[in-house]
Parts: structure tokens; sequence; C-alpha cells
């Protein structure tokens, strides 16, 4: 009876130990800031302020773009903007994010794109300005261009 006690004792003082570490273990650390604007440059078709959010999981990263200045020029079936919005690192080279994911849009809607899927590296430091956001929509390719830095400025991956 002794011995059993004494294993169920240590059971419960280990798992206390397990549980206490995991609430005292930092939190996973990722990529900052999560959100950033620029004022994007659509040439002919508009411009205006767009909100850049990222995520990371890994070497893998989504970046989605939302605009309410921007908006759809016509109605927009869900996932028929193939979309490219490059992003330009400290060092002057350039990452990619790609994708075709867009919500259905009505003409005059917000435009939403994104995730867009990319692949960086810990340490990367990404601008939207001086890369780009391309959209092609039935055929005709739209360019978007950060007129600014991005505010509040890069975003660093982990």
């Amino acid at each position: 009876m002794r011995v059993k006690r004494k294993v169920t004792g240590v059971a419960v003082a280990v798992g206390a130990l397990a549980l206490t570490g995991l609430a005292l273990a930092p939190a996973a650390v990722a990529v900052t800031p999560d959100t950033a604007t620029i004022t994007a440059d659509c040439g002919a078709f508009g411009g205006g302020e767009a909100t850049l959010t990222a995520t990371q999981d890994g070497t893998s990263a989504t970046l989605t773009v939302n605009s309410s200045a921007i908006t759809a020029p016509i109605a927009l079936a869900e996932d028929s903007i193939t979309s490219t919005l490059t992003l330009v690192g400290a060092s002057g080279a350039t990452t990619a994010f790609t994708g075709t994911e867009n919500p259905a849009m009505a003409a005059g809607d917000p435009v939403r794109v994104g995730p867009l899927n990319g692949t960086v590296a810990s340490g990367d430091t990404l601008e939207a300005y001086g890369g780009s956001l391309q959209m092609t929509v039935f055929g005709i390719t739209i360019t978007c261009t950060a007129a600014a830095p991005q505010s509040p400025g890069p975003f660093v991956f982990d």
C-alpha cells in the first residue's frame, strides 16, 4: 500500500511540474508586427490605404491584403483573382507571396486577396515599399505599389 501511495505521489508531483512548465513557457514568437498599413497606388484602378495582415508557421508565411479604398471594378467570383505580393528584404532581395484566394465581390466592394502563401527564413525583414501587388482578373493585370514605407514598420519573421 505504501509503495502505491509513493508512486501516486511521485506521479502527481511530476504532472504538477509539467503543468507548471507549460504555464511558464514563453509564447511562440512569430511575425511582428502582424498588421501593417500602406498607401497603395494602383494607377488607373485607384488607390488608397490598404492593410496587410501577416501570419507565420515556421518557414511558411501568409499575407492578406484588404482595402476599402481600392474597390472591385466589376463583380468577381470567389477565388477568381490570381495575386502575387512581392515584398523587399533589408538586403534588397524580394520574396513573393502568391495565391488565388479571394471572397466573392460585387462591383464597388472593397478588395481583399489572400491568404497569399510564401516562404520565409528566421530573421527575414520584409517591406511592401519597393515591392508590388499584382492581381490578374480576366486576363487583365492590375499592379499596385506602396507610395511610402509601411506603418508601423517592416514585417520581421521569427
